[in-house]
């Protein structure tokens, strides 16, 4: 999922090219220490990304600054490693996924444009989920975060009600599903898990959001887990396998836990590993 802000950050983009087939079925999994390195650092950009991003929100915030503000980091960051070529050419790497805000109601995926007429301000008492990628020669980390804007709770005087029930189950089932990610377990399991999690907060988890396998170039690979056991979005079952990479999304929802489209226009496209790698 990609749109045209994501191109790699490089002096010249014509020097990228394709990545070949037999590119992406190379040794590629975590047992492999060069790629494993690959995860860790564009893992460490999008917590720092992630931080940022927590620390520039504020009431008055346009949500455009937001999104380019974490791209930015993220290119700026990518562009001081990995620099030296590979058989003449150089490594990509840069934002695998457009830095998104996303405002309340809006469950993710909000990513304007800067011809956008529409400028979204942040107002304190705002929830906010902020998503960000990045990737390294083909390897991408993803992560997300959910906060308040303005005015933080404390000790004291705590976050309560439907706000703090979403925010603890989607915490507390992200942490069950990657205890319960291990070789011989199986997708149902942590479905079955996260769906217990939501009940127990008297919350909903999200239909329809998906938790995938990642590989090389591929964001969203075929093994993948469902937040839920839903009729419009079957997954098929199958078995953990030791040194597999995934990007886990929990989304829970103090509604009904369906999804409506927004008004807004996409903005946000996957890119087909076939085609070249630049944008304009």
């Amino acid at each position: 999922r990609k749109s045209g802000r994501m191109a790699p950050d490089p002096t010249d983009a014509d020097d990228y090219e394709t990545p070949s087939m037999a590119a992406l079925e190379e040794d590629c999994d975590v047992d492999n220490s060069d790629v494993c390195t690959k995860y860790r650092e564009a893992a460490n950009i999008v917590n720092l990304a992630l931080q940022g991003i927590v620390l520039e929100a504020r009431p008055g915030s346009s949500v455009i600054h937001m999104c380019k503000f974490g791209d930015s980091v993220i290119n700026q960051k990518t562009a001081g490693i990995y620099q030296k070529k590979v058989k003449g050419k150089p490594i990509e790497r840069g934002v695998a996924f457009p830095t998104c805000i996303s405002v309340n109601e809006c469950v993710c995926h909000n990513c304007p444009l800067e011809s956008d007429q529409d400028r979204q301000l942040l107002r304190d008492g705002d929830l906010v989920k902020a998503d960000v990628g990045c990737y390294i020669d083909g390897y991408m980390s993803v992560a997300a975060h959910s906060f308040i804007v303005g005015s933080q709770p404390t000790v004291q005087y705590p976050l309560t009600g439907v706000r703090a029930d979403v925010m603890m189950a989607a915490h507390v089932a992200s942490e069950v599903a990657v205890k319960l990610m291990q070789p011989g377990n199986t997708n149902s399991q942590v479905t079955q898990a996260i769906s217990k999690v939501a009940e127990a907060y008297g919350v909903f988890t999200v239909a329809g959001v998906l938790s995938h396998k990642l590989k090389r170039f591929v964001i969203d690979g075929n093994k993948a887990i469902a937040m839920c056991d839903d009729a419009e979005h079957k997954v098929e079952t199958h078995t953990f396998e030791l040194n597999e990479a995934y990007a886990v999304d929990i989304v829970m929802s103090s509604g009904d836990g369906r999804l409506k489209e927004a008004e807004a226009r996409a903005t946000i496209f996957k890119r087909a590993v076939q085609t070249p790698s630049h944008f304009p």
